[in-house]
């Protein structure tokens, strides 16, 4: 196995041109060839087939994708998960103490049911010490949507009342990038993969990786049924690659998705997320979130390895997400 970063063109046969085809399609490290399928390799690359499963076995003597390890092993990696709160009480508690380390947590819901005010939220709590909730990291802020704004993390870090608390401190530790296409957003992640080894061994290593919206590029760019298999296939790719970071980086995925109404429900909430099943599948927990009466923001935990589903309300104030 070789160590140290490695690029495409460290592979046989993969050339500078070559190399730009696959990133521009969304095979940004040699670990997305290793996991690749041949057929699907060799359609974005314009190569045989044949080559195609060369590049893969390459990639796969290169990387270590890993092999069994005993459940002990799994155990001990488990106690070394953190989570970050969102210091409201009931939110919290739905959440088993919060969102884990090494996991993607995914928010949906119609606009305006508060998935990008507890992303920018988050982006505060995050930067707290531990025993505040936070993980005394720093986040990165992926902007699909043009949804960050400055002046309300100014707001909710003036809402801690935490004396000395200075927003621009605050701004400082959240490195905010605009992604424009969904293979843009896709090269982003690459980014951020870089950006969180630069500061590992800071005093503010990267806690939270962000995506606001994970979907909205995809679905706009994919609209056609036609199109439906290509769209799952790089969003699945995209997923695992974010997953990957955040397990190098014991750091908690926050991801925004759409949602759109399904017609052929006839009782209950129509609404459904984008994506389907492939964010579904790895998405680890699943939190759909709706309003409710009075400003109240309703959240329902919808999926999770382990916690039992509930609800859990809460108020999106100047100051913050905050208890009803």
């Amino acid at each position: 196995m070789t160590t140290g970063p490695l690029e495409l063109e460290d592979l046989p046969g993969v050339g500078p041109t070559t190399a730009e085809k696959l990133r521009e399609s969304g095979f940004v490290t040699v670990e997305s060839i290793a996991t690749a399928s041949p057929v699907d390799l060799a359609e974005t690359a314009e190569i045989g087939e044949s080559t195609a499963k060369k590049m893969i076995k390459a990639a796969r003597e290169l990387v270590d994708l890993g092999g069994f390890k005993t459940g002990r092993d799994v155990f001990e990696q488990r106690k070394e998960i953190r989570k970050l709160r969102t210091r409201v009480p009931e939110l919290d508690a739905l959440l088993g103490g919060g969102m884990e380390t090494q996991a993607i947590t995914e928010l949906y819901g119609e606009f305006g049911s508060g998935k990008s005010q507890i992303v920018h939220q988050m982006a505060v709590n995050v930067q707290l010490p531990e025993d505040e909730g936070g993980l005394a990291g720093s986040a990165i802020y992926i902007d699909t949507e043009n949804t960050f704004r400055p002046e309300r993390i100014e707001q909710m870090v003036l809402g801690l009342e935490i004396p000395d608390a200075d927003p621009q401190e605050f701004l400082q530790n959240i490195h905010v990038a605009r992604a424009h296409t969904s293979d843009h957003q896709m090269l982003m992640v690459e980014s951020a993969k870089e950006r969180a080894a630069e500061m590992r061994n800071s005093d503010r290593p990267v806690r939270l990786f962000i995506i606001d919206s994970l979907t909205a590029h995809f679905r706009a760019e994919y609209a056609g049924r036609g199109t439906l298999a290509t769209r799952q296939q790089k969003l699945n790719r995209h997923m695992h690659e974010l997953f990957k970071l955040v397990d190098e980086n014991n750091a908690v995925a926050l991801v925004t998705n759409q949602v759109m109404s399904n017609p052929a429900v006839f009782f209950g909430d129509p609404t459904k997320p984008i994506g389907g099943n492939i964010v579904g599948h790895t998405a680890t927990f699943r939190i759909y979130l709706r309003k409710s009466k009075g400003g109240k923001r309703i959240a329902r935990l919808v999926d999770s390895p382990n916690l039992p589903e509930g609800e859990a309300a809460f108020m999106v104030e100047e100051a913050g997400i905050k208890s009803c």
